[in-house]
């Protein structure tokens, strides 16, 4: 099998698995921890192009220009504009803590 081939077959499955909103959003937290935000647009490019650009470009409020502008290598998206297309592909952002899990003491914690 050439490696054109190979990477066909490869795109194509990813395009296909990326319909899947689990596999999708592991895809995108896979992608957060490499340190090189590049990676992350990528990630959310190619979520976004196997759910149909203009379609996303439409549910989000943002040109579809300035979505292919946003999730390009040199794209630095607002956070506004993250958020729409993240919002459009049925994501969200969660921040979450790196830190190791601890034992609860069974004190209360304060809430917001």
């Amino acid at each position: 099998m050439s490696k054109d081939k190979a990477s066909r077959l490869h795109a194509d499955w990813l395009h296909e698995q990326l319909q899947d909103p689990e596999f999708a959003a592991e895809y995108l937290t896979a992608a957060t921890e490499d340190p090189e935000p590049t990676v992350y647009l990528t990630a959310l490019r190619h979520v976004v192009e196997a759910r149909g650009v203009a379609r996303i470009a439409k549910t989000s409020g943002v040109p579809r220009e300035s979505v292919y502008r946003a999730l390009s290598e040199k794209g630095n998206p607002r956070w506004d504009t993250l958020n729409a297309i993240l919002k459009a592909v049925g994501m969200r952002l969660v921040v979450a803590s790196s830190a190791r899990p601890r034992r609860r003491s069974g004190k209360k914690v304060a809430t917001v």
